[in-house]
This record gives structure tokens, sequence and C-alpha cells, in this order.
């Protein structure tokens, strides 16, 4: 490993993510999992939902591996698929209208707008849509509906979000046999005037996050395949930011997936040794 790494802090909608440049690689392969673990930490470290590395790519501009605060590695971030397009835009990696090789697939990513601090990408198309699933938690029935937007999420509809008991429901629908082996992102859904508003308990952070835009699609997809919603669909974020989802509907089919926020440049800085201990 190679002191001190430079790095940005940057930020969708509250999801907070480190951003590293990673065409040169900086961090070897067998270290990579024990560094994020120690500069997610927040108090003792940077701190961050987790963490990305921006490396090259022969089928797109670049592509990416995005990994959660414990170390682990996932298919796909929404929210941190804005700010690593933001990212490559600004550094000149890419241009504003550009792709990203993900393991979910190729996503095309628009940055709009001259300073480009809100940006669009466009996603595959979700599938194992499942409504209407009686799962048994904390010894008492409840009614779930699920679905992959390149990863899992569980989806309650409740009429006040910000009374639900999150990380006591969420974790135990994370957990849940339903869902395994390998568990799902839990999001919680209530109706707020003209949009939604939705809270995340997200696997791998093992807790809240302000903000998480496959959970914002998910919530969309399935209130619109409910007939709660039609598109475009703006979902009201625990961090007090909007999201907006966009889709083409043909009956439980859903094509097109867009979702457009912002993605903030927080700082910009080296990170030190220091950080690890």
């Amino acid at each position: 490993m190679k002191f001190p790494i430079p790095f940005w802090k940057m930020n969708g909608s509250g999801n907070d993510f480190v951003m590293i440049d990673h065409r040169a690689p900086v961090i070897q392969e067998d270290e990579i999992a024990t560094f994020i673990g120690k500069v997610c930490r927040r108090g003792l470290s940077v701190g961050a939902d987790g963490l990305i590395l921006l490396v090259p790519s022969s089928r797109a501009d670049y592509g990416w591996h995005f990994f959660n605060a414990d170390g682990g590695e996932a298919e796909m971030c929404a929210n941190g698929s804005r700010c690593v397009a933001r990212f490559a835009f600004l550094k000149g990696i890419a241009p504003a209208l550009h792709t990203i090789e993900t393991l979910a697939g190729i996503v095309q990513a628009e940055v709009l707008g001259e300073e480009g601090g809100r940006v669009r990408v466009h996603l595959p198309d979700p599938f194992d849509l499942h409504r209407d699933i009686e799962i048994s938690v904390r010894g008492k029935k409840e009614t779930v509906h699920s679905i992959n937007t390149t990863v899992p999420h569980a989806v309650y509809f409740v009429d006040d979000s910000d009374k639900v008991d999150l990380v006591g429901l969420g974790s135990e629908t994370r957990y849940h046999e339903r869902f395994a082996p390998k568990g799902t992102n839990v999001n919680f859904v209530s109706p707020t005037g003209d949009s939604l508003k939705i809270r995340t308990y997200e696997r791998g952070v093992e807790n809240e996050t302000l903000a998480c835009g496959t959970g914002a699609v998910a919530g969309a997809v399935i209130a619109a395949s409910l007939g709660k919603v039609s598109f475009p669909v703006t979902l009201l974020t625990k961090g007090g930011t909007r999201l907006v989802v966009n889709a083409t509907q043909d009956g439980s089919s859903f094509k097109n997936i867009s979702l457009e926020g912002d993605a903030r440049v927080v700082s910009r800085g080296e990170i030190t040794e220091d950080a690890l201990l």
C-alpha cells in the first residue's frame, strides 16, 4: 500500500463515499477489504457508507469496484454511481455522457449542467418482483414486497415511515430466511403529498443510511406495480433530498429505469497510515 493515498469524499443524497482513482493501483488486492473496513469507520477514520475504486475497463469508459463499509463488494449502488460519474467527469476521465462497467452490467451516466451537481444514471431492468409476501418477524405476520434493482430489496408500505422501528424490523427482515443466503436491503415507504417518503436499512452498512438509490428505485417500481403512483416518481429521503425515478411500465414489467439526484464533492485530501490505526 502506497501512502498517502489521494481521495475525494462525495455525497449522493446523504449517502457518502470515499472515492479513489485506482487506474494505477495503490492498494494490493489482498489488502482491500481490511483497508475499507478501517477507512470507513466514523469517528476513527475518514468515515463513509462505502468506498469506490475507479478502474480501467475495456467495455466502458471506466469500471468500478463498489464496497460497503464492512469491506464487502456489492454489485451496484445507484447513489454511488452518480458520485463516481461526477468524479470521473471532473477529473477529465470521461465526458458528461458516459458508461460505467459494474458487476450488475453497463450503466450509462449523464452529468447534468455545467456544474454537474445533478447526475442521471440509467440502470439495468429490475427483475425478480414478488408482491404480498407474508413473513413472520418477531412473532408477527408482516406483508412485504421484494425486487432486485441490481441488488435485492424488500419494501414495506407503512402509514408513516418516521414511526417505524427501522433498525429492529430492518435487521430481522434483512436476515430473514425468505431472503437467504445473501440477505436483502429493507425499505419503508409511506405517502407524503404527491411523492413518497422512504427510509432504508442497508445490507453491509447494517444500519439506516440517509439515502439508497437502488432502494428508491425498488420503492418506486413496486409502488407503481401496485397502482399507488405513476412515473416519474419523486422520493424524499431520510437526508432531506429528493430522488427522481423514471421508467417505462408495461403491466408488471419495467424498463428504461433512470435515477436522478445530486452528487456533491464534500472534500479532497490524502489518506495517511494513521487512518488505519
